[in-house]
């Protein structure tokens, strides 16, 4: 078995031409075997960059083995050469490390691209903190940050479900979502309010108001019991929206 080069102070020497990201991949992994017959195996890719990664399964193929890797989730192809198999490299335990032919991010789906743009965004975020910007424009960047790697991950597990023929939807989720994310921002309007940085002169404060009434109303029907639902119904039903709402959302467009 093959040993991993070490420095000279005895630490193992990374000769990964990248860093590889944890993900978690359905892959098929096809390739002959010594009597040329067509071998199938099913993976789950743990580490990887463009190059290539870590792919975990039960019965594997030979060192230096040309194998074709299918992604489940997206269905794409990619032919890799076998690097390391357990019986060839120290550490190597569960499956094979495999080197792809063309290097492609891509071929491992959004899972990859989401990790790299988020190592991407962390620097980007200590950059904006050594320059001393507000400590509120940070703090926008990493909700903003933090959303979209919800959001990814969401997509993520809705294409296994979709593999493993799960009907579970993702609605329950988005609407959980939003509604923790409202949360958050009422408590802020309310903090910039307390602190005097709302005025009457605040751009979209009437289409605001406007909308918290409707959506309270909605709120009040949910939660009401159920011999006042009908009449909470009518309400919400009427009445139309004021003529400043109306003049608020012109005067949004005209900005």
């Amino acid at each position: 078995m093959k040993r991993r080069p070490t420095a000279a102070d005895g630490s193992k020497l990374e000769r990964r031409k990248e860093t590889r990201f944890p993900v978690s991949i359905p892959m098929e992994v096809s390739w002959k075997g010594p009597d040329g017959v067509p071998m199938n195996e099913e993976a789950v890719a743990r580490q990887v960059n463009d190059h290539g990664g870590l792919l975990e399964m039960t019965n594997y193929p030979d060192l230096g083995n040309r194998v074709t890797l299918t992604n489940l989730l997206s269905a794409e192809t990619m032919e890799a050469r076998v690097l390391a198999t357990p019986n060839s490299r120290e550490g190597v335990s569960q499956g094979i490390i495999v080197e792809l032919v063309s290097s492609d991010e891509s071929f491992w789906g959004v899972n990859l691209q989401v990790k790299k743009a988020s190592v991407e965004l962390q620097k980007l975020e200590k950059s904006l903190r050594s320059q001393n910007v507000d400590l509120r424009l940070l703090k926008e960047f990493r909700d903003a940050v933090d959303y979209l790697q919800a959001i990814a991950g969401s997509v993520q597990r809705e294409r296994e479900r979709q593999i493993e023929g799960d009907d579970e939807r993702v609605d329950a989720w988005l609407v959980g979502e939003r509604m923790r994310r409202t949360i958050n921002f009422c408590l802020e309007v309310i903090t910039d309010f307390d602190a005097r940085r709302i005025t009457e002169e605040t751009k979209g404060l009437a289409e605001l108001l406007e909308s918290v009434e409707q959506i309270s109303q909605r709120f009040r029907s949910l939660l009401a019991p159920d011999g006042s639902r009908g009449m909470r119904d009518a309400e919400i039903a009427g009445p139309e929206p004021s003529h400043i709402g109306r003049r608020g959302r012109a005067e949004s467009r005209g900005n």
